[in-house]
């Protein structure tokens, strides 16, 4: 069957965290003990409210009846209609306390795992579809619902309730009790095997999720390539089988959920009902026991079997709670991008020198991508990386925006080593368009402002002006208040380009990074553009990527890169001269 997502490297030999009751204890109950506290409080009057009817039967059915008292009779009603009462309010008050704060615990994981993911290196992003990140997100903390909400507080409240029903089934008949509890036993056993078979079920359910997910939001954003080739029908069948995997997963569950439930009715509504009845029969035509006791017992014995079942299905939903933080714990265990302890220099007015000293580096061990780098990008100058497709050009620039890290070899800024200079204060500095630019749902306007939301209106239409934009917003009636779709579907790609080339003429980086950033551009665009490029590199460092070579004839630099070396350097004039590899790439471009 086709995997949805692609393992990440020795993933599968990594040992899975297994987040216990303890720890969840500690990290989620103990900060609010005082909500579970008072959840406690809550369930526990609910409780004995509800212990006060099968006690007044038996004084009912004994005392009141025979005796055809009729006050007893209106205080007994009394009793227990304030029992019901409590009963209601306090079962009101649990849920409104603690399931709302059940869902602000949840939105507070959320962030903080969104947080934590936002934190990773470009690396974990390569290996790890979108999708399948917003399932664990969105879902993998549902569960701890139950931690906080009614559910923990249920389970407790539940052995308390069944705690106290045994107490008062041996007060009335010891023979009998001791008889219910053989099934109630052997209940807990299967109760608890079964708990130990779905956990591992229900990780593998959130990991499906994922999957399928991930897979979903692919098929989404790629729905004109489907279209296209006309894969609707193998994109559906794919998603088929994810969802057939779900559905197996499902499958397991509910066969041990089934064996729980049948278990129950088996033994606790079944034999526990049976031998009572027998038992009690007996006790009562004995003479040693009267209607009212044997009242008060069967309901005092549902008080006690009632929590129990209802122990199992908050168990089973504990289980899934944990299995969730499983897997979110092991995403937080993940090492973050940036490091505190070794990237401790902290850069404010930089001047741009970027140097790379014998630079090597490998996407893969043993598979080595770039080979002994050595150049200098001074402030001010503009280098150039060309070369073919897969040469390591990309390479060069993803180490420059410190998206990657070399394996050996130093690359430094203002001659501080880049690895360890915080990665925040480095980042404020640049500037990156790429290739295939990403802007997000929402208005031109909005899209330019992103790196700088507090930008003056003046500033922000010199980026407009500077970029060109103006260009085409003008002819739209909302102007840059257009809502262009997700990711800019609703512009054309010169558009989205120059949208994104204003974001960073808007950011004032001092180290600029452009990707192809001129490429989607028509002839006259691209005119356009290199003039506003121009004034946004002056000052700055550049690198450029570029296969249009008529775009960096005025690079200060321009690295010829080969299978991972550098292979010419040198102006635009020079390596013409020399008729070396950049003048055959260049000649042969001219022809076309």
């Amino acid at each position: 069957m086709r995997e949805f997502a692609a393992n990440q490297q020795g993933q599968k030999n990594k040992k899975k965290p297994k987040v216990t009751m303890v720890q969840a204890f500690k990290t989620i109950i103990w900060p609010r003990r005082n909500l579970v506290f008072i959840g406690l409080l809550l369930i526990f009057f609910n409780r004995v409210a509800g212990l006060i009817l099968p006690w007044k039967s038996k004084s009912l059915l004994d005392d009141v009846v025979p005796g055809k008292n009729m006050e007893e009779l209106y205080e007994l009603l009394i009793i227990v209609g304030t029992a019901i009462l409590v009963q209601a309010s306090t079962s009101f008050l649990l849920t409104r306390i603690l399931s709302v704060q059940a869902q602000f615990l949840i939105s507070e994981l959320r962030a903080k795992v969104q947080k934590k993911v936002l934190s990773l290196p470009i690396s974990f992003f390569d290996n790890t579809k979108s999708g399948a990140l917003v399932s664990r997100i969105m879902s993998d903390v549902e569960g701890v619902r139950n931690l906080i909400g009614t559910g923990l507080v249920q389970l407790v409240g539940g052995i308390f309730t069944a705690i106290v029903s045994v107490v008062l089934l041996i007060k009335i008949n010891l023979w009998m009790t001791l008889f219910v509890l053989i099934p109630i036993s052997l209940f807990g056993i299967v109760a608890l095997k079964a708990f130990k078979y779905i956990r591992p079920i229900f990780r593998t359910r959130g990991k499906i999720n994922a999957e399928v997910q991930g897979r979903l939001t692919e098929t989404l954003s790629g729905v004109r390539v489907i279209k296209g080739f006309g894969a609707e029908e193998q994109e559906s069948k794919i998603f088929e089988e994810g969802v057939d995997r779900l559905f197996q997963n499902v499958k397991k569950s509910l066969t041990a959920t089934a064996l729980m439930t049948s278990s129950s009715t088996f033994l606790l509504a079944g034999i526990a009902s049976t031998g009572i009845m027998g038992i009690g029969g007996y006790y009562m035509m004995e003479g040693s026991m009267t209607a009212g006791d044997f009242l008060s017992f069967t309901m005092y014995l549902a008080f006690m079997i009632a929590p129990i079942v209802q122990m199992s299905n908050i168990g089973s939903q504990l289980t899934e709670a944990l299995a969730g933080l499983d897997r979110t714990e092991e995403l937080m265990n993940l090492p973050p991008e940036e490091d505190p302890e070794k990237r401790t220099i902290q850069l404010e007015d930089i001047k741009g020198d970027i140097i790379f000293d014998t630079v090597n580096f490998s996407y893969e061990a043993g598979k080595e991508v770039l080979h002994g780098i050595n150049f200098k990008a001074l402030s001010g100058t503009v280098t150039a990386l060309v070369g073919s497709s897969g040469s390591g050009k990309s390479t060069i620039a993803g180490l420059a925006a410190t998206f990657l890290n070399p394996e050996s070899g130093l690359i430094t800024i203002d001659n501080h080593d880049i690895s360890k200079v915080n990665l925040s204060s480095y980042r404020r500095n640049l500037g990156v368009v790429l290739q295939d630019e990403f802007l997000f749902e929402g208005t031109i306007r909005d899209n330019i402002l992103f790196p700088r939301p507090d930008a003056t209106e003046k500033q922000l239409q010199q980026a407009v002006k500077a970029a060109y934009v103006n260009e085409f917003t003008d002819r739209f009636d909302d102007g840059l208040d257009t809502r262009i779709g997700e990711r800019g579907v609703k512009l054309s790609g010169g558009q989205r380009q120059r949208i994104a080339i204003a974001r960073a003429i808007l950011a004032d980086p001092k180290i600029i990074i452009l990707d192809e950033a001129t490429s989607n551009l028509d002839t006259e665009s691209e005119a356009l553009i290199q003039k506003s490029l121009g004034a946004l590199m002056e000052g700055r460092t550049t690198f450029v990527i570029a296969h249009r070579l008529s775009t960096i004839k005025k690079a200060d630099q321009i690295l010829v890169i080969e299978a991972g070396n550098i292979a010419e350097r040198g102006t635009h004039d020079e390596l013409i001269a020399v008729k070396g590899r950049y003048f055959d790439l260049y000649t042969y471009q001219a022809k076309i």
